[in-house]
């Protein structure tokens, strides 16, 4: 039986800090393990199957094949295509395939600019693989997913029809790489038809983990140029897109470009031209044919005014699908550039300040988390926070400083194993600096913070992609950020990456708890109350004044919290559980003392709940429950709020009164046990852990 839900998310953030889902430990997709599956292909004399990704119309999808063209497909293994097949035929280069039926250019486009950058090829791609030696029918790659590398195994039967490959194809007959590359990332989205439509940086990131960099063509900056020839020469990838037209079609435009298509950029050049510098830009078109008819293009005469030597090393005159045109129609006819790379350093081209990359996970719930953009001021500081403090820059990279020192990319990570089943939310953030008065505040910044704060970058807006990024300029000091969706109350997790020139220390702003003894309205002793408690309790224990559980939930049902109960009142399993908490004798039983004590408890948390339940409907919504929390004197981070809101919210999303008092006493009690055990300290991350699957489970 496999552990639950909070334990696995534990375990794979320590996996993670252990180095396990890094491009050189990748983690299994899937849990399946390349080379266990192959030592016992081998063993076998068997051909390998993957059954996570069966050779059949389920892994195909629905929609870009006609009912009867999926009839034809037949799913067949290199050898029984060609002869002798190769992985890798001659090297790898751009020109080695073209698009099939599907409409993933965009994928493709960046396949063309991985062929540049070999050391970030190999990592995608063991180019050791072959079909001779150990062949098993069994390949295997390597993507980053959301935060993390994952190493996908496949088998090698490939759709066919009448013998003949529909989708990605090499111009090599015996070549395989690209096709079998593209059945795995095919695998990963859910399906070849789950590849229907994208953008260049989502390849691009999953290809280097990398950095991505967004340009908005139509308001480019001043040094577009410098940037592309510096992330040129950084080994970056880089694609760009045509804008959309009036309909998603792929339709080919008088000037021989594809509107709503994606290409690679493939090399930027500077030459002499009558006299003058011109800025050239070299493009790829993923289909493998159809060329910019323009300036500069294949057979422009403006070759001739250039010298022989610019002409022989850039003109290739035929229908590759790659050509040139100037940085000016670049920024015209494409609507987007993006850049992918392992560091930002050739933003300002200085090399030897290395930038530092900090990745955090986090989530949005609706009603804990998710608070909304900052049109919701009463609700927008409930969003995760992250604060950041920024050194000053070291005396190296101080002389050469840019524009800009920081890049702050928010992605969202699907809910859905499918990628064209995820509806991705309107995403953004907002960076505000942290005035003299707040420094020495700890946890959550209230919603008075961001009323009376500065607000210094911003995303511009708020865009249902996977991704947002923004370039800043920050000066040292003291800021938070802040990851929103545009409306409240929406559910989704996401990565935020920092990529800093200057040395920065980050924390998310809601972490660790904190936990103030309350004082009951009257001292455990021999006064009137305490006395009447002590009469109830005796007419309903046992010979031996306890009780039991079920004598428990009879007394808190029917006599404490008569009336004041939503859900027909506490279960027999919440009885049992308070009374092993409150147990010290560890009888399985509640004698006087004890039942007293939980009364008191009892009644303390109900006077928490009423004040609380400001809506006044008998339950707490999810910020109700934030407040309540905090009146009890307990102060949490948001994951542990919302594992509570997980663990005991109704279908609804609220908090009954016998959950919240449930989940008082349990936190209460948790607390002060690894509080104890950490000797007053603060608690270790191990029993920061322990604790979160004490309140899950």
């Amino acid at each position: 039986m496999p552990p639950p839900g909070v334990c696995m998310n534990i375990i794979s953030a320590r996996h993670m800090k252990n180095g396990y889902g890094t491009v050189t430990n990748p983690e299994r997709f899937l849990n399946q393990d390349f080379h266990q599956l192959k030592q016992y292909c081998l063993i076998q004399h068997l051909r390998y199957i993957d059954e996570m990704f069966p050779p059949d119309r389920n892994s195909i999808g629905n929609g870009i094949l006609t009912p009867s063209d999926l009839d034809r497909v037949v799913w067949l293994r290199p050898g029984k295509i060609v002869p002798n097949p190769s992985f890798v035929a001659d090297g790898v280069s751009r020109f080695d395939f073209g698009q099939g039926w599907v409409k993933n250019c965009w994928f493709i486009a960046s396949i063309g600019a991985l062929t540049f950058q070999n050391h970030i090829l190999g990592q995608v791609v063991p180019l050791e693989q072959n079909f001779h030696e150990d062949y098993c029918g069994l390949f295997h790659f390597r993507f980053w997913r959301f935060g993390k590398w994952v190493d996908v195994i496949i088998d090698d039967k490939l759709p066919t029809i009448d013998g003949r490959l529909i989708f990605v194809h090499s111009r090599d007959p015996t070549e395989f790489w690209p096709a079998l590359l593209e059945k795995a990332y095919a695998k990963v989205c859910g399906s070849y038809t789950d590849m229907n439509a994208g953008t260049p940086a989502e390849a691009l990131v999953d290809f280097t983990g990398g950095v991505h960099i967004y340009i908005d063509l139509s308001k480019p900056p001043p040094d577009l140029w410098e940037m592309m020839c510096r992330a040129g020469q950084s080994k970056s990838l880089m694609g760009c897109g045509t804008p959309q037209g009036e309909t998603t079609e792929n339709i080919v435009l008088p000037n021989g470009l594809v509107q709503s298509h994606a290409y690679a950029v493939t090399g930027v050049k500077q030459m002499i031209s009558r006299g003058q510098m011109v800025n050239l830009v070299r493009l790829w078109n993923p289909w493998g044919h159809g060329e910019w008819n323009g300036d500069w293009s294949d057979r422009s005469p403006l070759w001739q005014t250039v010298s022989p030597q610019d002409r022989d090393m850039c003109l290739a005159v035929y229908d590759d699908g790659e050509f040139w045109m100037s940085l000016k129609d670049f920024c015209k006819t494409y609507s987007e550039l993006d850049i992918c790379c392992m560091c930002p350093d050739f933003l300002d081209g200085n090399s030897t300040c290395h930038w530092k990359t900090s990745i955090y996970e986090g989530r949005w719930v609706a009603g804990t988390t998710a608070g909304g953009c900052m049109k919701n001021p009463e609700s927008f500081w409930t969003n995760p926070q992250y604060r950041v403090k920024i050194d000053e820059l070291s005396s190296e990279c101080a002389g050469k400083q840019g524009e800009v020192n920081m890049l702050v990319s928010l992605m969202q990570k699907p809910d859905k194993r499918n990628r064209h089943l995820v509806q991705n939310l309107y995403i953004g953030f907002s960076v505000f600096e942290v005035p003299e008065n707040y420094m020495a505040h700890s946890g959550k910044f209230p919603a008075s913070f961001f009323s009376a704060s500065k607000l210094v970058a911003y995303t511009k807006s708020y865009i249902n992609a996977r991704e947002v990024m923004e370039l800043m300029m920050l000066k040292p000091g003291e800021y938070v950020i802040v990851p929103s969706t545009f409306s409240p109350n929406e559910t989704a997790s996401f990565i935020l990456t920092i990529v800093s020139k200057a040395e920065t220390h980050v924390h998310e702003n809601s972490s660790g708890h904190e936990y103030m003894e309350l004082e009951e309205n009257t001292p455990v002793g021999k006064s009137e109350d305490d006395e009447r408690k002590r009469t109830l309790f005796r007419q309903h224990s046992d010979k031996y004044e306890e009780v039991d559980a079920e004598q428990l939930k009879r007394l808190l049902n029917g006599k404490i919290l008569k009336g004041d109960l939503k859900s027909g009142g506490f279960t027999i399993d919440a009885c049992r559980s308070m009374v092993a908490l409150m147990d010290t004798s560890v009888t399985g039983k509640l004698n006087d003392e004890e039942f007293v004590r939980l009364w008191k408890k009892a009644v303390t948390y109900q006077e928490i709940f009423s004040r609380c339940d400001v809506s006044k409907t008998g339950t707490l919504s999810l910020s109700e429950l934030r407040n309540a929390m905090i009146a009890s004197g307990k102060k949490i981070s948001d994951e542990m709020l919302n594992l509570m809101a997980l663990r005991y919210g109704t279908s609804s999303g609220h908090i009954t009164l016998e959950s919240f008092i449930s989940l008082v006493l349990r936190f209460e009690c948790m607390y002060q046990i690894f509080n104890q055990l950490s000797d007053g300290k603060a608690m270790t991350l191990q029993e920061t852990e322990w604790m979160y699957i004490a309140m899950y489970t």
